[in-house]
């Protein structure tokens, strides 16, 4: 739904757009105004909604605007002096006890787009009802005074509340990762926060606890160096040969908001997200001593499935998207959600991602284990069995997806690379689950032509036979 040929549509978490395209600020103040009429409907408005950013070209001009559409619906703006990170962000809101928070992110995508995520009282990810109610509210005329209002008059007459979450922040953060025990393991770390909104963070808090940190890509850079700000192996490169180059222990990476994270062991090696998601399950059971669910998406790797089997723990399998981890972690106990894609919470933080409290508890496994990561991963996976994980896109007509996942569902092969069939679920795309415990899912992408194939084995080889076998059964359809 959108104003006029603009489509404006909340994906998996908020909406994100090409900036001077669809991402204009006539179209911001369209969606904030949206926001603005839930929170009116809702009767939630009274308490005011924090409105953040992170480091992306025009983001404080686009937090301005926003600001501006809630005081002229009567909404108190509670706003951060400078860009921060997502869940940063979403702490304010428990903090400041709003109704919820607006921020202005893009996430890991290119730098050419920008991206609007409303973060409601719970300081998760929006549920589907509610982007669905705001999606709704699109058609609703942006408040006529929006455009005139003074962000000084309205801050002298208690309708902007400039607020800083940071000190409250490190201090939760303190209370959920050990400090000193990496301290005095005297862990070397090289921090990249890839030049996004982490580099006020990650950093400053270890080297608060009087940790030893080198950093590097840490200033502002809306282009992030040409780049993209997403921690995947390839564009971490930088911060692997640093790791290997300083002698460090560890790297830890920020995304451009610092909701997701990457990891580099000592010995210049990526730990892919779904290998540090088990690992720190591993330590949070084994160390900590935490209780509860896990909780996985479709797409996470099944390693945790086995690890929560050794630890008697139950086993949770969501969509894809960390709204629907976070519905389960205001549920019922959870120790870790954790995604694929480099998002993961703990049970005792809010139920929003956070690339820096992931990075910090990396930090904390390897100064209790002081071994390379990597060689953590082979003694867990020595007792649990090996498992190997890889995600392939494949250009597929968007007129298609719909009919090909149902009939892998429906009617799908009998065997696949040799393996029988001995599962299928249709949770978020169609997975089936192998005969030998390998799995693939084929999930479409809700933006682009394309399939999203996420394959799970006991081998690189096995890995291979599938891809080829699944690419095949999809170039036949």
């Amino acid at each position: 739904m959108g104003s006029g040929d603009v489509q404006i549509k909340f994906g998996t978490d908020g909406w994100r757009a090409i900036m001077c395209d669809t991402f204009t600020f006539a179209n911001v103040r369209l969606v904030v105004q949206a926001i603005a009429k839930y929170l009116l409907d809702s009767g939630k408005a009274a308490k005011g909604v924090v409105v953040g950013h992170d480091a992306r070209f025009l983001a404080e001009r686009f937090a301005e605007e926003a600001a501006k559409v809630m005081i002229a619906n009567g909404i108190k703006v509670y706003m951060l002096p400078e860009d921060a990170p997502t869940p940063v962000v979403a702490y304010a809101v428990t903090l400041w006890q709003s109704a919820g928070a607006v921020m202005f992110t893009a996430s890991h995508n290119p730098p050419e787009y920008n991206g609007i995520k409303y973060i409601p009282e719970y300081a998760g990810p929006a549920s589907t009802d509610i982007t669905a109610a705001i999606e709704r509210n699109l058609s609703h005329p942006t408040a006529s005074e929006a455009e005139s209002v003074d962000l000084a008059l309205a801050k002298s007459q208690g309708f902007l509340e400039i607020i800083d979450p940071r000190p409250q922040y490190f201090q939760h953060i303190s209370e959920l990762v050990d400090f000193d025990v990496i301290r005095q393991s005297g862990l070397k770390i090289v921090c990249d926060p890839m030049y996004g909104s982490g580099r006020h963070y990650l950093p400053d808090i270890l080297q608060a606890k009087g940790c030893e940190v080198e950093t590097i890509r840490g200033y502002r850079d809306p282009l992030f160096g040409g780049g993209l700000p997403e921690p995947t192996a390839v564009e971490l490169a930088p911060l692997a040969d640093k790791v290997r180059t300083s002698g460090s222990h560890l790297g830890l990476a920020t995304d451009g908001d610092a909701d997701r994270f990457g990891v580099i062991d000592g010995s210049g090696r990526y730990i892919a997200p779904n290998q540090v998601i088990a690992l720190l399950l591993v330590h949070l059971v084994e160390h900590r001593g935490y209780e509860g669910a896990v909780v996985r998406t479709v797409a996470t790797t099944h390693l945790l499935d086995r690890l929560a089997e050794k630890y008697g723990l139950e086993i949770i399998e969501t969509p894809v998207g960390f709204k629907y981890i976070c519905e389960k972690m205001r549920s019922q106990p959870v120790i870790i959600g954790g995604e694929e894609s480099g998002g993961l919470s703990i049970g005792a933080h809010i139920p929003e991602k956070d690339g820096i409290l992931a990075d910090l508890l990396v930090a904390e496994m390897q100064a209790v284990r002081r071994r390379h990561l990597s060689q953590v991963l082979d003694q867990v996976m020595a007792e649990v069995g090996s498992v190997y994980s890889r995600r392939v896109d494949l250009r597929y007509p968007d007129d298609k997806k719909a009919t090909l996942v149902r009939d892998l569902v429906t009617d799908p092969p009998k065997k696949v690379a040799g393996r029988g069939l001995a599962q299928i679920t249709d949770i978020d795309g169609a997975k089936l689950i192998l005969a030998d415990g390998s799995w693939f899912l084929v999930r479409p992408s809700g933006t682009e032509p394309l399939l999203r194939i996420y394959i799970e084995s006991d081998s690189e080889k096995a890995l291979q036979e599938i891809e080829d076998a699944v690419t095949k059964l999809i170039d036949e359809h």
